[in-house]
């Protein structure tokens, strides 16, 4: 009766022994790799200054415009340019300095997509949440929220936190693509400026070049193809100035109204967001590390 009590607990550990290891669950592995990545991204510097520049400016508008909606409305070019050239750069970036780390996490037991997710979403939330806070203390500390102001904050904050989705997608698919550091940030930038430069110089040639046909609705077509275009449509439809929407804010106002223009724009910039970080996932899964 004494051997055959001790002989069940051996049979057990020898049985717990064979079996092979539980894998912790995508959502558990998630959260696991992204306080590794946020611990990490937290002590850039990129970030810290990111914060910074977006605090002082903020405070400096509303000192000099003395309301809030003045100075969000001033604040918004500032966002459209540096949102996404500071996210698509340090994405790009911190995506090939981080290749290492990523290969010690792939001889791990866990799944790609949800290291990619992991890693992705430890990219997109310190640049979130820096930008988030450098535009919300100082108009806090200011007593310049009201009602109004509010709604606009809000939208401002989302779009801020689309165009980094966006922008850290297309910097982590260029990553994956591109092995050369230098050349994938040069790639970056060219994204940068085409989205923010050269896009609107072109519709502004075709808008003077075929001004005496019917292009609104290619116009309206082609402002789908750029997320920096939607976000700024999206403000300046809240914000209701007309005079700074341009060709296509001013096609948008016309053909679809207010807010129809502003739940397309917002349905297509969240596409802008799904498609690229598809595209990187796909890239991601295949590519031999």
């Amino acid at each position: 009766m004494r051997d055959a009590s001790v002989a069940e607990p051996a049979a057990v550990h020898a049985q717990q022994a064979t079996e092979p290891p539980r894998l912790p669950t995508p959502t558990r592995a998630i959260g696991r790799i992204l306080r590794y990545v946020l611990a990490d991204v937290m002590r850039n510097r990129w970030i810290l200054g990111y914060a910074l520049f977006f605090l002082v400016a903020t405070d400096l508008l509303v000192r000099l415009g003395g309301t809030g909606p003045r100075a969000l409305a001033s604040l918004l070019n500032l966002v459209l340019a540096l949102v996404p050239l500071v996210t698509v750069v340090f994405g790009t970036i911190y995506w090939h300095g981080a290749r290492e780390f990523t290969e010690l996490l792939l001889t791990q037991p866990v799944e790609r997509s949800t290291l990619f997710h992991g890693l992705f979403a430890g990219l997109v939330v310190p640049l979130v949440g820096a930008f988030a806070l450098g535009v919300s203390i100082p108009l806090i500390a200011h007593r310049a929220l009201g009602a109004d102001t509010m709604g606009t904050l809000g939208l401002l904050l989302l779009v801020g936190a689309l165009l980094t989705a966006i922008f850290g997608a297309l910097a982590v698919l260029i990553g994956g693509l591109v092995d050369d550091r230098l050349k994938g940030l040069g790639i970056a930038l060219g994204a940068w400026l085409t989205c923010t430069v050269a896009f609107d110089g072109v519709l502004l040639w075709l808008a003077v070049s075929f001004r005496d046909y019917p292009i609104e609705g290619p116009l309206l077509a082609l402002s789908f193809a750029n997320p920096v275009d939607l976000a700024r449509i999206l403000m300046l439809l809240r914000l209701d100035l007309a005079t700074m929407m341009g060709v296509t804010g001013a096609v948008f106002t016309r053909m679809l109204g207010s807010a129809t223009g502003m739940a397309i724009a917002l349905a297509a910039m969240a596409m802008w967001t799904l498609v690229p970080g598809w595209l990187a996932l796909r890239t991601f899964r295949r590519r031999d590390f």
